[in-house]
């Protein structure tokens, strides 16, 4: 099997803070939360005005690109109706070329290029793409991770995480790509600890609607000891709620589930990693999605 050519040699950085930062969060419920809030060391997010309908943004999960203290690593847009198979594997790629819902997420994929054809066989995905997949203004660690974006998209869409991806372009072996890269063969998914984003919202969506009430955040997360401070804030940024919650144990990335009583209004959800270091151990990564409860 032919493996991928960095030009030159480089991977994604993965130092990683879940091994340098400790939980400090006391004075939990029986359900793993509590209502002290927890500070952390990120900029506060602030609620938009007008946040983007779903259904507006594409369809099928995709991963995209964020900015950590890690440097860049990948994540995840999560829709409904996931196919699975070709179909699937179209659908996801389509919906990370047009790009992500969440505004703080990005891609330099060309939005022009078209899916050309999928097929998938032998554990293989092939995916065939226009000749604008040539075209990225990117940087040589934005290349790396441009590659593990598609990766990881095709895979998710066709719910095969360990199949090989190999990349056409008009029919032909991609090759050189971006002055940074050259794929030649099938390429599988890199270790997640060192491409992904440690901490990672899945519901709600990007500017989803809900109904007044007990709203359920949901998502996963490489945490320390299990443990995932949130923040809930208004429409000005200001503090509602905060607490902590546990992923499940047993895996490098496992669930989190929590709810909380939310009046009408517009929010932002947001959970980072534990940081008792005070800043030390480097700026926490974090997740934030803004949603509108009527």
């Amino acid at each position: 099997m032919t493996t991928l050519t960095w030009i030159p040699t480089l991977k994604v950085a993965a130092v990683l803070a879940a091994l340098t930062l400790t939980a400090g969060c006391t004075g939990t419920t029986g359900d793993g939360e509590t209502t002290s809030p927890v500070p952390t060391t990120s900029t506060p997010a602030t609620a938009t005005a007008s946040p983007t309908p779903p259904a507006e943004a594409g369809g099928a999960t995709a991963w995209f690109v964020v900015e950590t203290r890690a440097g860049l690593r990948l994540a995840r847009d999560d829709w409904t109706g996931q196919a699975g198979g070709e179909a699937g594997v179209r659908a996801a790629v389509e919906s990370m070329i047009d790009g992500p819902a969440d505004p703080d997420y990005s891609t330099s994929w060309n939005p022009d290029t078209d899916v050309l054809s999928v097929d998938i066989a032998d554990e293989v995905i092939t995916v065939d793409l226009s000749e604008d997949a040539r075209t990225a203004n990117v940087g040589s660690p934005g290349a790396a991770l441009m590659i593990q974006q598609l990766v990881w998209t095709a895979t998710e869409g066709a719910e095969t995480p360990d199949a090989a991806v190999v990349l056409l372009i008009e029919g032909e072996p991609a090759g050189e790509l971006w002055g940074a890269v050259t794929w030649e063969g099938p390429v599988a998914r890199e270790d997640p600890m060192d491409v992904r984003t440690l901490v990672q919202l899945e519901r709600p969506l990007a500017g989803e609607v809900l109904s007044a009430g007990s709203v359920t955040i949901s998502g996963d997360a490489a945490a320390f000891e299990a443990n995932v401070p949130w923040r809930i804030l208004d429409a000005e940024g200001a503090e509602v709620e905060a607490g902590f919650t546990m992923t499940s144990e047993g895996q490098t990335f496992a669930p989190f589930s929590f709810e909380v009583e939310l009046p009408a209004g517009e929010y932002v959800v947001e959970i980072s990693e534990d940081d008792p270091s005070d800043g030390a151990a480097g700026t926490p990564m974090v997740d934030t999605r803004s949603f509108t409860v009527e």
